[in-house]
């Protein structure tokens, strides 16, 4: 059978013929583009690579000439690539059927079959062939176009057009960080200069170490200003130390920072081009160049067109003053108490001597002396403390001089206290000759000078030698320092000879004894020096074992001069105050310490050990000495019975107080029974009776008074007494008084309870006064050569308590309190107990509880 093929000849309200005419014309476009992309390809690579190459910078640097031809290079390319578009034609219906009918696997050519009729035929043919149609369009079902496939790999079998896709790709992530190429530079065809290399700045403030601030970066954000950064500027401590590091560019970006109120503008340079013979260096070009500045007044930093302003926390200067005159201690060292502080930490403080009568032309030997002050606590913000340092060997002792207090912080600032003029310690010589010695020395010491006078006194020592010296040894030791003088030509020399003239002057004075007291003071001071800086454990138990080599030789020197001079007494009598055993166990707590990475602690307590050593002499008795001890003694046992009598006084008040509550609870007696109870009429302290009446109590009370008020022109006394002794009564002792006084007011006026309350606190301050009275009477009998002189009676301390023996313990009837903590306890016990009882304001319950305990009921 032959067929008639008309296309499109189905009829319009055919709503198949509809939907397939639809995926004809999608066919047709899907295969127009699969021929178009293999065409197109070579256009849209073109464009990439040219993309990528002005991306990268290529058209901003190139030459004109080859920018020109680049430039026409690509749109000759462009051109050529676009000509090979018109030979693509429209696809045909027939390649649309076939390629339907392919992809959605239909046999039968199910849709060219709509539109075939056939050539000839009868009816029975028609209907024979619609039949075949309608079989065929029920297969034909939803028709997919799918996506075009131009088999691009058949083209490019090497994958080439991988390669502009992933330039293109690299150029604009290039470019869109630091804009090195745009697409502007395509039609700019300026000649090229000498373009500078990309850059990168980085800024950042480090605070001073001492601050414990943390550094702060400028460049960290994207606003050009960091974090911190409040109104008024980004604030900073005074100076911090500016850091600002660039990368590339040309080598002529400006750096500088402008002060605040001030128009000049301070350039900042690279730390390897600051000019030191005053020319400058080129400047670099590409590398990382980093500058330095310290940021001392508020400001403004500019780098290459950015800026950040700073606010300078101000760095006080550190304040330091005298806590007291400086006092000299009994082995004529010298003793400053100060305070000092610092807003962000003291570093370190120093006691600046300087001489005050001194000649201007004058040439010391010795430079001015050193004085190291101790502080508590390193790096501290606020310090409070004593230092002792002896500088009796030096020249200027025994002279007039000016003390100023320094202290320094970690940025170098220094401040200054007000000046002191004392007398500056000298060791006392209570051998003739040995202070003859120490003189001469001193006259050319301080004056070179006065060397002739030195060699003039030198020899009149030795004009009658067999009535002044009476110790061949000395004699000739100063044959031969007058012998030295007279060589001596430098200063040097002159120095050896006045070091030959103390070492002579300290052997006939105290013979080993200073020696012994030298090597230990250069113990103590090589360790302090150590714990100052950090040293090894190494070198700390070295220096640890050479302080107690000196420190035993030191005693047992110090044990055989005291031997020597007649003052080796009785341990049970004398007291021993400064024990060998205690200085072993202070130098142990101070090695532990250091070990365990308490330095500061060991540092504080070397100084401690100092100041015990400096207050501690073996010295010869002085005129006058026995008398003295004898006064303190009566002292001492005079304060004693005054703290007895107090205590007696405030039970008898207490009982009488206590009797009269009882009574105005229970009520008067009759009034018959008034006259059988009148207590008092032999002058006696009156006692409280069953039978007395609430008024007869009170007249008893108010009795008291005048014993009150004797007790307190007693106190005044004996405050009289140690002014007169050279001692300085304590605030405790001024306490006492004024409770002592409105105790006396309160029994004037009946109040037993008032009146037992101020008693109390009067005992209290007492015991405080009796304590600061034992301090500074020890340090007498130290300064003395003697110990704590002995007071009380019957083997009792002034306060009434059983004295220990030697170490420390108290004998009692039932064994002895081994430890001394024991001993501390239970007097703080005692202590509380007469507090609250003396407070006036226990309920009757817990008064009855603590008389109990004290034994007063």
């Amino acid at each position: 059978m032959a067929f008639d093929r008309q296309r499109g000849k189905m009829a319009t309200g055919n709503p198949l013929a509809r939907r397939l005419a639809a995926k004809r014309l999608a066919a047709r476009a899907v295969l127009y583009l699969e021929a178009l992309a293999p065409r197109l390809l070579p256009v849209l690579l073109l464009i990439a690579a040219f993309l990528a190459l002005t991306w990268f910078g290529y058209f901003r640097h190139a030459p004109f000439w080859l920018h020109v031809v680049t430039l026409a290079a690509f749109v000759i390319g462009f051109v050529t690539l676009l000509s090979r578009l018109r030979g693509i034609a429209w696809p045909s219906v027939d390649s649309a059927d076939r390629m339907l009918e392919a992809r959605n696997a239909l046999t039968h050519q199910a849709i060219r079959v709509q539109d075939d009729r056939p050539a000839v035929g009868d009816a029975f043919g028609e209907a024979l062939w619609r039949e075949h149609q309608a079989r065929m369009a029920r297969m034909i079902g939803a028709l997919r176009t799918g996506t075009p496939e131009p088999d691009i790999a058949r083209h490019d079998r090497h994958a080439l057009r991988a390669v502009p896709l992933l330039l293109v790709a690299i150029a604009f992530a290039f470019s869109y960080s630091n804009r090195g190429g745009l697409l502007a530079d395509v039609v700019s065809f300026q000649a090229p200069a000498e373009a500078a290399p990309d850059m990168r700045i980085d800024a950042w403030v480090t605070p001073p170490a001492h601050t414990a601030r943390a550094p702060v970066f400028l460049t960290g954000n994207a606003q050009g200003q960091p974090a911190e950064a409040a109104e008024g500027g980004i604030r900073i401590p005074q100076f911090s130390e500016l850091t600002v590091r660039v990368t590339g560019g040309s080598g002529n970006e400006t750096v500088g920072y402008q002060v605040a109120g001030e128009n000049a503008v301070t350039a900042i340079r690279p730390d390897a081009e600051k000019p030191k013979d005053g020319t400058a260096p080129a400047p670099a070009v590409g590398g990382a160049r980093t500058m330095h500045y310290k940021i001392l007044k508020d400001g403004t930093l500019s780098v290459d067109g950015r800026s950040w302003t700073f606010a300078v926390i101000p760095d006080r200067v550190p304040e330091i003053a005298f806590d007291g005159i400086p006092k000299t201690t009994v082995a004529s060292a010298l003793e400053i108490s100060f305070i000092a502080r610092d807003d962000y930490g003291l570093q370190e403080a120093h006691a600046e001597i300087v001489p005050v009568d001194q000649p201007k032309d004058a040439r010391p030997l010795y430079p001015l002396p050193e004085y190291r002050l101790d502080l508590p606590r390193r790096a501290a913000r606020e310090a409070k403390g004593t230092t002792s340092r002896n500088l009796s060997e030096h020249p200027l002792s025994g002279k007039r001089v000016k003390i100023t207090l320094v202290a320094k912080d970690a940025a170098g600032q220094e401040g200054r206290s007000q000046p002191v003029e004392i007398v500056l310690p000298a060791k006392n010589f209570f051998e003739p000759l040995a202070a003859a010695v120490a003189e001469e020395r001193q006259v050319f010491a301080l004056d070179a000078r006065q060397l002739p006078l030195a060699i003039t006194l030198n020899e009149a020592l030795t004009i009658r030698p067999e009535e002044t010296i009476a110790n061949l040894t000395h004699f000739l030791l100063i044959q031969s320092a007058g012998a030295r003088m007279r060589l001596a030509r430098s200063e040097d020399q002159m120095r050896d000879t006045a070091d030959y003239l103390w070492e002579i002057a300290l052997g006939i004075e105290d013979g080993n004894l200073s020696l012994a007291d030298r090597r230990l003071r250069d113990a103590q001071k090589a360790l302090s020096e150590a714990l100052e800086r950090n040293a090894s454990e190494e070198e700390i138990a070295r220096l640890m074992k050479e302080l107690r080599d000196a420190m035993q030789a030191y005693m047992e020197e110090l044990a055989r001069q005291a031997a020597k001079n007649g003052q080796q007494q009785n341990a049970q009598q004398q007291g021993r105050i400064l024990r060998q055993q205690d200085l072993q166990r202070m130098m142990d707590q101070i090695e532990n310490l250091a070990r365990s990475g308490a330095r500061d602690q060991a540092q504080q307590m070397l100084s401690e050990l100092q100041r015990m050593m400096n207050n501690l002499q073996a010295g010869r008795p002085q005129q006058g000495q026995g008398q003295q001890n004898d006064a303190m003694r009566q002292q001492m046992d005079k304060l004693g019975e005054l703290v007895l009598k107090q205590q007696k006084l405030m039970e008898e008040t207490f009982k009488l107080d206590q009797a009269l509550r009882d009574r105005m609870e229970r009520g008067d007696p009759m009034p018959g029974e008034e006259d059988e109870a009148q207590p008092g009429d032999d002058g006696a302290n009156p006692q409280p009776s069953d039978r007395m009446t609430a008024d007869q109590l009170r007249d008893a009370l108010k009795k008291l008074r005048e014993q009150q008020d004797g007790l307190g022109k007693q106190l005044g006394e004996l405050q009289q007494a140690l002014k007169g002794m050279g001692m300085e009564p304590g605030e405790g002792f001024g306490q006492a008084g004024r409770e002592m006084k409105d105790a006396g007011k309160a029994l004037g006026e009946g109040e037993g309870e008032a009146a037992v309350g101020s008693q109390g606190r009067a005992l209290e301050a007492l015991r405080q006064g009796a304590q600061n009275m034992m301090n500074q009477m020890q340090a007498m009998g130290q300064g003395q050569g003697q110990g704590m002189p002995q007071a009380g009676r019957n083997g009792r301390d002034p306060l009434g308590r059983e004295r220990g023996d030697e170490n420390g313990n108290v004998e009692t009837g039932g064994g002895r309190v081994p430890e001394e903590i024991d001993i501390q306890r239970a007097r703080e016990i005692l202590d509380e107990i007469r507090r609250r009882l003396g407070t006036g304001g226990s309920p009757a319950l817990e008064r009855d509880y603590l008389e109990r305990l004290l034994g007063i009921r």
